[in-house]
């Protein structure tokens, strides 16, 4: 008769808490989905709900016009393309340059681990600035090149210390058993180590293509060329063409910015925004679920690692 009780008072605070976690997890998943429903509803939305600011979390009168605005400017695919070749380039570049300088800092016995590790952590934290590195990017030859968007970023000490320590916690014997049977440290990092690192080389693949396929600025500062600049440079060169259609449009132009879609009044800007921001995230939304396994397994390790 006693021991029930006792059992009710030991599970009542463990399920008082799942109730509260779910609640709270209930309302963390609305408060980040209704903004993206909100984003796609008002970007299929018609040009009268929108500014009339009827548009919830689905679409009013639904139309493809914003995304046809955008999507018949070849620039668009132009910096798709780029933007996906920058960010693959420097994602394979990032991966094997990082792994290459990580794991001699693994090795107990490297003879200029301590010197490397001291020059590494300066660099995190004085920097030379915007001037010096366009300098060094043109005595590079690098500036107006796809180049000057991939090799900058290739090695981040930061990136380095991680890796190492991640390499660290691979078991030595792998190691020592591999030099018995005759391999070199190329053979140990890309037979041995490199494989059991999949979800740390994941999570950073990951890391470094939204960090590439959101960057701008570096575009805006070494490109000169149109046809080589990435998409969220493109995009953010259709704000400014919006704008002006938008204030031909309120002044009564005729030809409002000579845009048919303006013309007759068949999108809004904001709309477009809205557009532009599916139109952006689209290609890192399709390529996260292939991730999300080992960026889940190494947010963890890392995590029970240390």
């Amino acid at each position: 008769m006693t021991g029930k009780p006792v059992r009710f008072q030991e599970r009542w605070p463990s399920k008082l808490f799942d109730v509260f976690n779910i609640a709270f997890m209930v309302l963390l998943l609305v408060v980040i989905l209704y903004p993206f429903l909100h984003i796609i509803a008002i970007s299929f939305s018609s040009e009268d709900n929108i500014v009339r600011n009827t548009v919830t979390f689905y679409p009013k009168n639904p139309n493809i016009f914003h995304y046809h605005y955008i999507l018949r400017d070849a620039m668009v695919y132009f910096g798709y393309r780029n933007s996906i070749f920058y960010a693959s380039a420097s994602t394979f570049l990032m991966l094997l340059f990082t792994s290459l300088m990580a794991y001699p800092l693994s090795i107990p016995d490297f003879p200029l681990k301590r010197f490397v590790t001291v020059f590494l952590s300066i660099t995190m934290f004085f920097g030379g600035g915007l001037i010096p590195t366009y300098v060094l990017m043109a005595s590079l030859r690098l500036i107006d090149t796809p180049w000057v968007m991939i090799i900058p970023g290739c090695v981040s000490a930061m990136t380095v210390f991680m890796f190492r320590t991640f390499f660290h916690n691979i078991p030595a014997e792998l190691r020592e058993s591999a030099q018995l049977d005759g391999a070199g440290h190329l053979a140990i990092l890309f037979r041995i180590v490199l494989p059991l690192s999949k979800a740390l080389l994941a999570t950073f693949a990951l890391f470094n293509i939204v960090g590439v396929w959101n960057s701008w600025f570096n575009g805006l500062v070494f490109l000169k060329r149109e046809s080589l600049y990435p998409l969220q440079l493109v995009l953010r060169s259709y704000l400014y063409k919006l704008d002006m259609a938008a204030i031909m449009q309120r002044a009564g132009s005729s030809t409002a910015g000579g845009d048919a879609f303006f013309r007759n009044q068949l999108i809004s800007s904001k709309g477009v925004q809205m557009a532009m921001i599916v139109v952006a995230m689209f290609p890192v939304m399709m390529i996260y679920p292939f991730f999300q396994k080992y960026f889940v397994k190494g947010v963890m390790i890392g995590a029970i690692k240390g």
